[in-house]
């Protein structure tokens, strides 16, 4: 499918540019979707960080070039991207447990990560429901932190900072601004380019932020609404991937450029049976 073919295309050309800078902002349009949402995406569906896959790749290699040659291990460094032997040693221990100079030895064990190939997985697993809607511009206001676009990170870091905003007492004060839909405590994803993002807790309101808050207009977009059911944050992390794996592959939809938005309503999110929404940014293929 299309879908699967643009992140094959987006591998290939990963390979290509494994001596030298693999850019981010090439990639994602590749996969004609943002930087974030390309970053996202991959983690979700190759199973690890995109830095990480870069960093095996790129350590296979080296290490098959120490082997083969008496290469200056200098020189290996600066092709792959690492300006230092000591920065380069460090990222090669992390892969191969041993540092440049031991792996040259005869009778050392090394670790090779080919290169992936994605290819669309039908497993016929539980329903998702969802509902697409076209909505005009709205705004939210409350509060925000700015993240990197590590995934892995990310799923413990965001809710540190729900955690921490929970303590600060600021929930109730949030709330106090909301009148207008969707009703609800909304966490939303900045759908910004490069390396770091912003992640709000906020509520859609007419009114101005307090002391200590900020607002941020969400465009107009059309929406892939899916319903949540489970206790946080596992429901929805584990949702979050089901859409991006098994659903948006053969939708027929392909992510739009703007921010990824989950809709939290009253209730206990330890509950098993506590409900809430993930808002996916679409557009037809």
């Amino acid at each position: 499918m299309e879908w699967v073919a643009r992140l094959n295309e987006a591998l290939t050309y990963i390979e290509d540019h494994l001596e030298g800078e693999v850019d981010t902002d090439k990639l994602a349009s590749i996969a004609c979707c943002s930087t974030f949402h390309f970053i996202r995406m991959f983690s979700y569906v190759a199973g690890l960080p995109l830095s990480e896959y870069i960093r095996r790749r790129r350590m296979t290699l080296a290490a098959s070039e120490l082997r083969s040659g008496e290469t200056k291990i200098l020189d290996i460094a600066l092709r792959y991207g690492y300006e230092s032997p000591t920065a380069f040693t460090r990222a090669f221990h992390s892969i191969h447990g041993m540092s440049p100079t031991e792996a040259r030895q005869q009778g050392k064990s090394l670790k090779a990560y080919p290169k992936m190939v994605f290819a669309l997985s039908i497993t016929g697993g539980s329903e998702m429901n969802y509902k697409i809607e076209n909505w005009p511009s709205f705004t939210i206001v409350g509060v925000k932190e700015r993240f990197t676009s590590d995934q892995e990170l990310n799923f413990s870091e965001v809710p540190k900072f729900w955690q921490q905003t929970i303590e600060q007492g600021k929930i109730p004060r949030i709330l106090g601004l909301l009148d207008t839909a969707p009703y609800g405590l909304v966490g939303l994803c900045t759908c910004m380019e490069g390396k770091e993002f912003d992640y709000y807790i906020a509520v859609p309101s007419t009114k101005a932020p307090l002391a200590g808050m900020v607002s941020y207009d969400v465009p107009a977009c059309t929406w892939a609404i899916f319903d949540c059911r489970g206790a946080m944050p596992d429901a929805i992390q584990t949702l979050q991937k089901r859409i991006i794996t098994e659903w948006l592959p053969a939708s027929g939809y392909e992510y739009a450029d703007a921010p990824d938005i989950e809709v939290y309503f009253e209730g206990d999110q330890q509950s098993p049976d506590y409900h809430c929404e993930v808002w996916i940014p679409v557009v037809k293929k």
